[in-house]
């Protein structure tokens, strides 16, 4: 059984990351310094830890929203009220982990690959109701078809990459947003090196 279909933890979005950890083994994450990127309950948290990470830094705008036992957990470091688009980490990190809603990823890459070492890799869940809904310039557009959930994907990762985001695989989540909601999609980045 994979560790998504197994995965019951803070959060049904771990079931998310556990996803990706099992479809890309590269991830570094044994020994690894993460960034949780809208962390909320802590889903992606717990899935890091589970998996080896010996230090999460946790990242949200909201307060008081992480599970208490991640909060009192001495790898994780809290930064609530924090915006992840600008967030300070005080070392590079290995992996990042992004979920952040409203967020466009055009807006959020590029400072989750400032903060990460090179060769790091990014865990990025892409939302196609709200990556439509500001395409669309504040228009709600409510549930998606799948057509239109995969349509989405395909224009936010063509410009993804027509930007320069070192983007190499993109899957289907195993579960919808929350409330029998829209298809969503995980995105896998590796930060290039430089020579």
């Amino acid at each position: 059984m994979s560790s998504a279909a197994s995965h019951a933890g803070v959060s049904r979005a771990g079931a998310k990351l556990a996803h990706a950890c099992d479809a890309w083994k590269d991830l570094p994450i044994q020994g690894a310094v993460a960034a949780d990127l809208g962390c909320h309950a802590g889903g992606f948290t717990e899935v890091w830890l589970s998996h080896g990470a010996s230090r999460v830094y946790a990242v949200d705008k909201g307060y008081g929203v992480l599970d208490w036992k991640l909060r009192n957990d001495p790898r994780v470091v809290v930064l609530e009220r924090t915006d992840a688009q600008t967030v300070v980490i005080p070392e590079q990190v290995d992996v990042v982990s992004i979920d952040v809603g409203w967020t466009p990823q055009s807006r959020i890459l590029p400072h989750a690959l400032s903060i990460l070492r090179e060769g790091g890799h990014i865990v990025s869940l892409l939302k196609p109701h709200y990556e439509r809904v500001g395409h669309a310039r504040g228009k709600s557009h409510g549930m998606l078809s799948l057509e239109e959930c995969i349509a989405e994907k395909d224009r936010v990762v063509a410009a993804l990459i027509a930007d320069g985001m070192p983007i190499v695989d993109v899957i289907a989540s195993p579960i919808t947003g929350a409330k029998g909601g829209n298809l969503e999609f995980l995105l896998h980045l590796i930060k290039p090196t430089v020579l």
